[in-house]
Order: structure tokens, then C-alpha cells, then sequence
């Protein structure tokens, strides 16, 4: 059977909580967000440097380096909510910069073999530091401005440190990973 007539097979929920579903369709088990809840991943870059967040993720039972990010729509009251303004949002309570632009680059999926988790990109600029950051609650998000040229040494000393790094911090290590 090809993997298209598998998907055709209907799709069965094993279980499910406020904003994760585990599923099976045919043979292939994964997890979706409820609700098609979506996030918004925001590249913020300001005179030559990029904006990061760190804090401790549960899954993971560590910190992580990682983009501003958040989920568009999470609450009942705002499920209407545009992207764009869930990036501005998020990338405010995170970081405490405001962003004079926020222009989306694309939508991209985070590990497309296990989760139907969609996200997002947005590039903010014009940036103005507005508040303090850190999230909301207790995210203890920690805000990181990383100079572009010193990124690399910045992301080994933390995996060197224990952290883990999120996969889209691949933007800025790529070219220096691949050599032809």
C-alpha cells in the first residue's frame, strides 16, 4: 500500500488533552495540536545580532536555546488570532522588544515524520526594547542578544554547557556545517 492510499485511511485519536492529540492513521502514529492551533517563530535581528530565548522545556529536562516562539490562538477567547499579531505578542513577552516590521517568510513544519506541528517564520526588524521579557507566568525566559559574528562560539559554549539547541538555530550554523 503507498503511503498516499494509507493516508486515505481514517484517522483515529487514541488520546487527547488541551493542545496535543496522539493519533494513528494506518500504521503511522503521531501527535497534532488541537484545534489546527499553529505557531509563530519570530527571527529578530538588530544591528547585527539576533534576539534568542532560553528557558527549561519539560520534554527535554533542560534549557534551550532558542527562537522567540509562540502559539497563535491558544486561548479560547482569540482562536481567530492572525499570525502576525501572535509573532508581535509573543516576541514582546519573551524578549521585551517591539518590532517596527514583522514580514512573514514562510510556513515550515517541525518534524513532519512524527508531528503535523506547523509554524510561522517571521523576520522582525526596526526592533525597539520596550520592556524587560522574560514571558509570561513563570516561563523563566532568559533573553540572549547574540552578536552574528560571535553566534557559533555563543551555541557551542551552551551545548558544551548541557543545553539544547533548537533546530532552527540551523539558519545561522548551516553554511558553516556543510563543506564542499
Amino acid at each position: 500500500m503507498s503511503l498516499e492510499d494509507e493516508y486515505r485511511e481514517p484517522e483515529q485519536i487514541h488520546w487527547q488533552g488541551k493542545f496535543i492529540a496522539v493519533k494513528t492513521r494506518g500504521r503511522w502514529e503521531y501527535v497534532s495540536r488541537t484545534r489546527n492551533i499553529r505557531a509563530a517563530v519570530i527571527l529578530a535581528i538588530d544591528d547585527g545580532h539576533v534576539i534568542l530565548v532560553e528557558q527549561f522545556r519539560i520534554p527535554l529536562g533542560r534549557r534551550t536555546i532558542e527562537l522567540p516562539a509562540g502559539l497563535i490562538g491558544d486561548h479560547d477567547d482569540d482562536a481567530d488570532e492572525e499570525a502576525v499579531t501572535a509573532a508581535a505578542r509573543e516576541l514582546e513577552e519573551e524578549t521585551g522588544y517591539r518590532a517596527g516590521k514583522l514580514v512573514p517568510i514562510g510556513e515550515f513544519f517541525s518534524s513532519p515524520g512524527m508531528v503535523t506541528e506547523a509554524f510561522t517564520l517571521f523576520q522582525a526588524t526596526d526592533l525597539e526594547k520596550v520592556g524587560p521579557g522574560g514571558g509570561v507566568g513563570d516561563e523563566g525566559i532568559t533573553v540572549h542578544r547574540v552578536a552574528l559574528d560571535t553566534f557559533a562560539d555563543f551555541i557551542a559554549t551552551k551545548r558544551a554547557g548541557g543545553y539544547a539547541i533548537d533546530t532552527r538555530m540551523l539558519l545561522f550554523l548551516g553554511p558553516r556545517l556543510i563543506s564542499v
